[in-house]
């Protein structure tokens, strides 16, 4: 069960169909997993947080201005303390502090795109926090600490996204800027040439670092998702696209 980084992008993906949406609906068709572990940019916390919980969780809209049917979306998958316990003892073993919360619902970094991918809500989901003021190197590790979830069907997700500039959206053009496919082909060409030293040092070596990821809450998913992948597995493009010009749906499997 193979760690994915996937972009939540536009929280209209719960409501839209289009190629993305297409492509996380394919995707969750042909995964059975016993269990999802997924890191969301939309929780920021000091100390990785872990939801803990057996009932359903609630839904949190934590967005302004959007129609009103999104609004109206309910995902009802369930929690697991059991899990949540696996992932706090994996923390653990490798020194790595975290901690219970046992009321959060799942925000729309998870629920839009697991709406997508597994529409019957109907496997258990835990919802892990990021804390972006981490180095690269240490988020690397988290997800490093992880990777024996994906012998045990557990599928990680890391939901956020490579290049995350509100301020540089370019309403209504399809064409992505020439900038945020530099940096994106940045990144791909480093994970094919296994560099993660120079991946761990975007910030000073990529193209258009700072505009690409003004703050890094939405790319540190990227490096959690990545560093619970086997290391002897070749990293994955499996969806590739933009939208308002600047906002990339750029998804990987690990």
């Amino acid at each position: 069960m193979s760690p994915l980084f996937l972009a939540h992008g536009s929280p209209m993906l719960a409501v839209e169909d289009n190629d993305y949406t297409a492509f996380l609906r394919d995707t969750g068709a042909k995964l059975q997993p016993a269990a999802i572990v997924i890191f969301t940019a939309h929780w920021e916390t000091d100390v990785t947080t872990i939801s803990s919980k057996d009932d359903i969780y609630d839904t949190i809209y934590d967005f302004h201005g959007f129609p009103d049917e999104l609004y109206q979306m309910k995902y009802n998958a369930q929690g697991s303390t059991q899990i949540a316990e696996l992932v706090r003892q994996l923390l653990e073993t490798e020194g790595i502090p975290s901690g219970f919360d046992t009321e959060r619902g799942l925000d729309h970094g998870s629920w839009t795109i697991l709406s997508k991918m597994f529409p019957k809500a109907d496997i258990p989901v835990v919802q892990v926090s990021v804390n972006p003021y981490l180095p690269a190197e240490e988020q690397y590790r988290i997800g490093k600490a992880l990777r024996e979830l994906a012998g045990r069907n557990i599928l990680l997700i890391g939901s956020g996204v490579t290049v995350h500039n509100l301020r540089a959206l370019r309403w209504g053009q399809k064409e992505a800027e020439p900038w945020a496919v530099q940096f994106d082909d940045w990144l791909i060409g480093k994970l094919e040439q296994h560099a993660l030293e120079d991946l761990f040092r975007y910030e000073s070596l990529a193209p258009n670092a700072k505009v690409a990821v003004p703050r890094a809450e939405h790319f540190v998913p990227f490096y959690i998702a990545l560093g619970a992948g086997q290391p002897d597995t070749a990293p994955r493009i499996i969806h590739r696209s933009y939208e308002m010009g600047t906002l990339s749906y750029l998804s990987f499997q690990f």
